[in-house]
């Protein structure tokens, strides 16, 4: 539901499909104008700026999937869901930025779309925009608050998100924790998963899986439009006429957009991402300087903080990259480095629960082999572990199989060790301290990569597409 809007940049930008095949398509969307009456609006920057929203729509839900999914209640009539799109002057790169559907925002002053009623401007959670005042009011408020002119407005329920994964084959997530809801139903355990609609619906809804509320469910939302990225790119959606068809059919029986955007615009914007792909999007949310933020009468709200906001929006504006430029790697889309030759792909990282760099890890030898400690701490050190430099030896030299030796407190942190040495054993020994201790055994054959599945990358948390999404 909440990231549904991503599918109408993705699913909608269609590489190689003809007119023929676009004829017709735009017949299902309801049109909308948020642009009606505007005035003082900011300066059109470079690039394209989409503001995508996703809606309750739970009416529209069968009495089976309710059960199933979770979705008792009444629909909230409000934008669950509001991001930030944009789209670079030279097509190789999106940038989406999500808003907290809690932020303190202050409305303009308006007119009631129904009654007429004038109202005064007035303090908000951002959501509530859509309720007072529909499309119009939700883009004036995002442009009053970001200075970043919107260009198009693209809004779907979940209905349409659920048919639409399905038409799609699933589309594959990965955790590297357990995580579980009981208000959405979601039971995922960690690894990768292939998710139904209905599943992904509740991936993207949970908010009780952690302490981060709202602000981890962002992250979830923004890391499944990654892996919706990668699948159409990666599984000939959008090179398949036939099969870009029936998704995009199924995807605009509810949609609602603006006017000006049909399936000229469709055919236009997908002939120029044709090369798109995860590491072309980036992702970010906007700096927070209270997370909870006392409004009276509205109650806690998601306080920006406003010169950092202000920076983010600038280079929106600017289109200029989010992301900071990788070591070691080709530049990010859009950057100088991005024009020179490419070099060898590095392997992709494993997902994991704690940055390497916030675990302190002695090694020991547990072989003969000569120089194995030093090897091994190294090769921990090089992929970003806290180790401590100076290996031993281990009391026996005939450990075949590599321990993780860990105090409980620390499990999280030698889950970490774990997953940069695959086949090793996960050792519990109580009031051993924060310190893993890793035994080379005789197996040892190298380690692999592994990041933190939310990574801070740069000064607004930037990851890009290939970060979040399940490596091979």
């Amino acid at each position: 539901m909440r990231i549904a809007a991503g599918f109408s940049l993705v699913v909608l930008g269609s590489g190689a499909v003809g007119h023929a095949v676009m004829t017709g398509l735009d017949t299902g969307i309801e049109r909308v104008d948020p642009f009606k009456d505007m005035k003082n609006r900011p300066q059109a920057g470079h690039g394209m700026n989409f503001l995508l929203v996703g809606t309750d729509g739970r009416d529209k839900i069968t009495p089976e999937e309710k059960r199933e999914y979770r979705l008792g209640g009444e629909p909230c009539h409000c934008t669950d869901t509001i991001m930030l799109v944009h789209l670079s002057a030279d097509r190789q790169r999106a940038s989406v930025v999500s808003l907290p559907r809690d932020s303190y925002a202050e409305l303009p002053a308006h007119q009631d779309p129904v009654t007429g009623q004038p109202h005064r401007p007035h303090p908000v959670k951002l959501n509530a925009a859509y309720a007072e005042g529909g499309p119009n009011l939700t883009v004036r408020t995002v442009e009053d608050m970001t200075r970043v002119k919107i260009d198009h407005y693209l809004e779907v329920d979940f209905t349409s998100f659920m048919r639409t994964v399905d038409a799609m084959g699933g589309v594959e997530v990965c955790t590297a924790k357990a995580l579980h809801d009981q208000n959405t139903g979601l039971h995922l355990l960690p690894g990768s998963h292939r998710l139904t609609g209905g599943q992904a619906l509740q991936y993207v809804r949970s908010r009780h899986v952690d302490g981060a509320a709202d602000l981890g469910r962002m992250q979830r939302q923004q890391r499944f439009v990654a892996a919706l990225i990668k699948q159409a790119t990666g599984g000939g959606v959008l090179l398949n006429p036939v099969k870009f068809k029936e998704v995009s059919s199924t995807l605009l029986g509810s949609v609602r957009a603006d006017k000006d955007f049909g399936s000229e615009q469709m055919l236009a914007l997908g002939q120029a991402m044709r090369g798109f792909t995860p590491s072309s999007s980036e992702f970010a949310s906007v700096p927070i300087g209270d997370a909870s933020y006392p409004v009276k009468g509205i109650g806690s709200t998601v306080k920006w903080d406003e010169p950092k906001a202000a920076q983010l929006f600038e280079s929106l504006r600017e289109d200029r990259p989010l992301a900071v430029a990788r070591p070691g790697q080709p530049g990010q889309p859009g950057h100088p480095a991005a024009a020179r030759p490419a070099a060898a792909a590095p392997p992709t990282a494993v997902p994991v629960d704690v940055p390497p760099q916030q675990v302190r890890v002695q090694v020991e030898n547990g072989t003969r082999i000569d120089g194995l400690g030093g090897r091994v701490d190294a090769a921990l050190r090089a992929t970003g572990f806290d180790t401590t430099g100076t290996p031993g030896n281990g009391a026996g030299r005939d450990v075949r199989r590599t321990v993780v030796s860990y105090d409980p407190r620390w499990d999280r942190s030698a889950h970490t060790v774990a997953a940069a040495l695959p086949g090793s054993e996960l050792r519990a020994v109580a009031g051993q301290g924060r310190t893993v201790l890793v035994i080379a055994g005789s197996d040892y054959t190298k380690v692999v990569p592994v990041r933190a599945e939310d990574p801070y990358q740069g000064e607004f948390g930037v990851v890009t597409g290939d970060q979040v999404v399940c490596g091979k």
